[in-house]
């Protein structure tokens, strides 16, 4: 069985959570996860890239088990969170590191690679989008409205996205075979969720991902001038990013290996197996492990 630790490192003046296993001196994989989740969403994926690999995955401030100050305490932005994983980095040496980038760990770490190009080896995303196309409407609309205004309407809208039935439905929606993701992870999920005051933390950055969109130019700078190597693993029934959002790394990076699995958002809850394959493949021929 492969050895997870499960440890805490004050950054800031603010304690977060992280997982972290394989050897001390293998190359390195920073697991960023997404909403409404944590790093728990990777537990499985973990111990599978953990024989080769030295694995760190965080719970951003305000998830999971990493400290939740209310949003009148701390100022939560994707800025924000970028800059505790970035300290929480530095406290562990890591200086360079590949990225696997899911939902809103995505633009955390687009951020990481804009502020220090060199530090990224590899990106790996599933369903994490870097480009305008991908987005789906039909769950998009209520944020951008809530975004333009907000009003006891758009805030209303919004909260649905709070609610135990869409915590359900992100996980579900677009899964070939419902029966094979575990109750577990939308109830973990909604709990956490439904801690006093997570409901204005998580509408902070539901305004706050509008400065999200604004730096892909930037970043496409970045991915034509570094070329790094990238994976795009999709869930192509995701009902929140769409397959356009993987097949458009392949605008900047012509090299850019991308897989449409048959999955929705939480790709890894139902082809974990597949996607991790795909993972330790790319990065044995990009990233050899010694």
């Amino acid at each position: 069985m492969t050895a997870v630790h499960h440890r805490y490192a004050t950054v800031d003046g603010r304690q977060l959570f992280y997982r972290e296993a394989g050897p001390a001196d293998a190359p390195v994989v920073v697991l960023l996860h997404g909403f409404p989740t944590s790093s728990f969403m990777f537990r499985n994926l973990i111990p599978a890239l953990a024989d080769r690999y030295h694995v760190i995955a965080p719970d951003h401030l305000g998830f999971g088990l990493s400290d939740a100050p209310s949003a009148d305490e701390f100022g939560y932005t994707f800025d924000a969170l970028t800059d505790l994983t970035a300290g929480l980095l530095r406290q562990l040496d890591v200086t360079r590191y590949a990225i696997y980038v899911q939902d809103y760990g995505a633009p955390i770490g687009w951020r990481l690679a804009l502020a220090n190009p060199d530090s990224i080896t590899v990106i790996i995303t599933q369903n994490g989008n870097g480009y305008d196309a991908g987005f789906v409407d039909g769950f998009w609309k209520t944020v951008w409205d809530y975004q333009a205004e907000q009003n006891a309407e758009t805030e209303a809208n919004i909260r649905g996205a709070l609610s135990l039935d869409l915590t359900k439905w992100q996980y579900l929606t677009g899964v070939p075979d419902e029966t094979l993701v575990s109750p577990d992870t939308w109830n973990h999920d909604f709990a956490l969720l439904s801690r006093r005051g997570n409901d204005e933390i998580q509408l902070a950055l539901f305004r706050d991902y509008a400065t999200n969109p604004p730096l892909y130019p930037a970043l496409h700078e970045y991915l034509r001038k570094s070329q790094p190597p990238v994976l795009a693993v999709w869930g192509k029934n995701d009902p929140i990013f769409g397959p356009d959002g993987a097949t458009a790394f392949s605008t900047d990076v012509p090299h850019a290996e991308v897989h449409l699995l048959d999955g929705g958002h939480f790709l890894l809850e139902s082809a974990g197996d597949e996607v991790a394959a795909h993972i330790r493949d790319f990065l044995g021929r990009v990233a050899p492990s010694r």
